[in-house]
């Protein structure tokens, strides 16, 4: 029975940063190509919503800031990318899926250009497979969009859309608040 339970567990971690999806978002090369070279920088001013749920959200999930990586964690002890924004979430009783592939189907759609504090941004990680397979929160919106993540060489930490490996990965950005 213990390994019955162990092996539903792994198999419930395996998929939490990401797995195959029916539900894709096709973006054609042409679109690519404007979306790439116009819309990777942010507003002019640092719009911070002046919801207390946001504000709340992502202060909490800067708390996580030098936490060490660890696939399926939600806990200082270790935590991914959709366990940073599940758990950032949650603490204001917003409940979202727990993988990053069906977080990217909540809220709505919302262009880069219009992107806010408390959005999420959605990536495409892995190259043999054209899913979402990462989450950020949008942190800062002045200049570059930045977003706090679970990354797996750096653990928790702030990133830039502006970096070369984010920029070339990133998939769709989506408001839940």
């Amino acid at each position: 029975m213990k390994r019955v339970i162990i092996y539903l567990l792994v198999a419930v971690l395996h998929i939490s940063c990401g797995s195959s999806s029916k539900n894709r978002v096709v973006i054609s090369s042409k679109t690519r190509a404007t979306h790439k070279t116009n819309t990777r920088t942010a507003h002019k001013t640092n719009k911070t919503p002046g919801n207390k749920k946001i504000k709340s959200i992502v202060k909490y999930a800067k708390t996580f800031n030098g936490t060490r990586y660890k696939y399926g964690g939600t806990t200082k002890k270790g935590m991914d990318c959709s366990g940073l924004v599940y758990t950032s979430f949650k603490k204001e009783n917003v409940v979202l899926p727990r993988t990053s592939k069906t977080m990217a189907t909540q809220g709505k759609p919302v262009s880069l250009k219009k992107v806010t504090v408390g959005d999420l941004l959605f990536f495409k990680t892995n190259k043999r497979k054209n899913v979402i397979s990462h989450v950020g929160l949008v942190v800062e919106t002045k200049g570059v969009i930045k977003f706090i993540h679970a990354s797996t060489s750096k653990g928790v930490t702030v990133s830039s859309l502006n970096e070369k490996y984010w920029n070339k990965c990133f998939a769709s950005a989506r408001r839940i608040l």
